[in-house]
This record gives structure tokens, sequence and C-alpha cells, in this order.
């Protein structure tokens, strides 16, 4: 096990800043994710961390030592890609066994090490195969074995999972965090599913345009997003977010002029907002409450129905994008029927016009 302590780390292609002053500290043993959209520089800080790309500026420590100059072989790290790259003419056998081949180790060892691997893996049966032969999942499982059987001090992972369909997903999801409270090593998880991200994370990183945009446990982020981005990020479906402007102001909280039809009033600090100022009230799609009666509402249509079995969800016609709503699983709600919408307003989050949180709850 090892810890990784990034400073400052920065880095451009030509004249693009894809990483700029990233920071961060992963802890011996923990399984970090860096979660974030297509192109928001997770893959490459990954590849930095490998030694597969350079750095510009800052450090990259592993075990308290400055990693920059080193060769990937030399880092005690193991990477695992997202196509796999498996040697289509070497048996499942060999592939595994390939880095102990290129070191020379003696057969003996070798054998014994790839089917004390292949064991951890359930993937005995299939080391006379090629991997022509073998599913989706039998090959990641093949590519992973490739990264344990070196023993290195931390795994990093690219996007495993994208290539299998939804249901091997979810199965190899469970089989890495198996791993991971197996053998206990530090691993480092990029994706672009937030799903993935709250499933299997200790710790999530979440990147926006090559900068660290928020970092905590999964939970935390789901329930305290730092600023609008993150609380739209994180969680499926989305978060609502909703335009809107204060109206009012006290010592205890602020009123909101919510779709030019209710007042609402919130809790919050008022030191740094301004009367007539817009807003953006994010809504979690459990907090929207359908034809209770409980709160303040308004009226819209629904314009489309997802069922899911144990729960539904409702979007409900709103100026501009739709607000979703999740409702029991039996909901008899049809697409085209009016119903009302409300939330309490100790459950909503409030971004300014920087996106920056003002209240939570």
């Amino acid at each position: 096990m090892a810890n990784i302590k990034l400073d400052n780390v920065n880095k451009w292609f030509d004249d693009k800043h894809i990483i700029k002053n990233v920071s961060l500290n992963i802890n011996s043993g923990s399984f970090t994710v860096l979660v974030g959209p297509s192109g928001c520089g997770k893959s490459t800080l990954l590849r930095m961390i490998a030694g597969l790309e350079t750095i510009n500026e800052g450090t990259i420590s592993i075990d308290k030592n400055v990693v920059n100059d080193l060769e990937p072989k030399k880092r005690s790290v193991a990477m695992v890609f997202q196509s796999y790259a498996l040697f289509p003419y070497m048996t499942v056998f060999e592939n595994i066994a390939f880095g102990l081949t290129i070191e020379k180790r003696p057969k003996n060892e070798i054998k014994e090490r790839v089917y004390e691997t292949a064991k951890i893996l359930q993937i005995e049966d299939l080391l006379k195969r090629k991997p022509k032969q073998l599913s989706g999942g039998q090959k990641q499982r093949v590519a992973i074995g490739r990264a344990i059987i070196r023993k290195p001090k931390v795994f990093l992972f690219d996007e495993p999972l994208s290539n299998l369909d939804a249901a091997l997903r979810v199965q190899m999801r469970v089989e890495i965090a198996r791993l991971h409270d197996q053998i206990g090593a530090t691993m480092v998880y990029v994706t672009h599913d937030q799903t993935e991200a709250m499933t299997m994370a200790d710790e999530i990183v979440v990147l926006d345009k090559g900068e660290v945009s928020q970092i905590g446990k999964p939970l935390n982020l789901y329930k305290n997003p730092a600023n609008e981005f993150v609380g739209g990020f994180i969680g499926s479906p989305k978060m609502n977010l909703i335009d809107s402007k204060i109206s009012k102001k006290s010592s205890k909280g602020f009123e909101i002029d919510f779709m030019n039809s209710i007042n609402l009033n919130v809790q919050g600090s008022v030191d740094k907002i301004q009367i007539g100022e817009n807003i953006r009230l994010g809504v979690r799609p459990e907090d929207l409450s359908v034809n209770s009666g409980n709160f303040k509402s308004w009226k819209g249509k629904v314009i489309i129905v997802e069922r899911l079995g144990s729960s539904t969800f409702l979007y409900v016609e709103k100026e501009g994008e739709p607000l979703i709503a999740e409702t029991k699983g039996e909901s008899k709600i049809n697409v085209g029927d009016i119903v009302e919408v409300g939330f309490d307003p100790a459950k909503c989050h409030v971004f300014n016009s920087d996106g920056l949180l003002i209240s939570s709850y």
C-alpha cells in the first residue's frame, strides 16, 4: 500500500491548459474515484500518476518519494485500461504472466502466482483460452489479473467498465470492490459514470475543466455540494436547477421569488447576497412532492413517465427544462396528467450567480 500526493500539478498540451493546479492527497489503502464529464482531464491525471504523461509543473509523490522523473515501471503502479490491452496470440495464462516473464522470474514462481491470481478473480478454468474466446467481463478480469500479479503498491483504473453492458458493469463493480477489500491496495479509479463513483469510492474527486471542483465522501458530495456543477453532476437523475431571485432578506435568512408565483422562506447566511440577485434553486427529485398538499405548490403537465419498478420518475413541464420528481413505483400518473408539485424549502440548495453554494440543508 502507498499514499499518493499531488502538489500543484499542471499539464499543457501545446497552448491548451488541461490540468490546472491540482493538489490531492490519496490515502494509503483507499479507493479514490476521479469523476467528471468527458474532457475534464481525469484520464490525463491518471496517466500522469502512472508516468505515461509528463507533468509541466508541480510534483507527484508515491510513498513520500517524488516520482516526476521515474519511469512507469519503477513507480510500483499497475494500470488497467479501458481497452483491456490483451495480447491476442497469448493464452490467458501467458497474458497474466507477461510482466513476470519480462522480469525473468523463475517458472515455478510464475506458475504459482498466476494460479493464485486466477483464483482471486475466479478465472482458473480460463487459463488455456485466447482472448478471442472470452467475453468482455472475462477479458476485464484477465486485464486486472495482469495488474494484480505484479503486487504493485498502487492500482490505476482508466474507465475499465465502459465497454461492458449495463448488467455486467454492475457485476464488475461488485467484484472490483471485493478485490479492493481482499488485497487492500491503494486504488485510483477514473470514470465519467457518477453511479460507479457513488457505489465504489471511499472518496470522490470531482473534476471540472481540469480543476478540482470538490473532494469528499460520496454521500457528503450528494447532500452538500459545494457548487452548482457538483450538485448537477452527482446524482441520478440529476438535481433540478431552477432559476429564481432573492426578493427579501432578514437576519435569519432570505425570501425567494419562485417561478413568479410563490414566495419561499429559506434559512441561510445573507452576508454576501443582495435583494434582486439572481440565484438557482437546487432540488433533488426525491425532495419534490407530487399531489401531496403538504407544501406550497404549482401545477404542471407530465410530459414523460419513467417506471423503474421500485420508483417512478415524472418529468413535469416547466418553463425551459422540465422538473424531475420521484414518486412511488406503483404511481398511476400518466403522460398528459396535470399534477401539483411542491417541496420543503428546508430541503433545497441555493447557488449564487457564480454557481457557488450559499445555503443548504
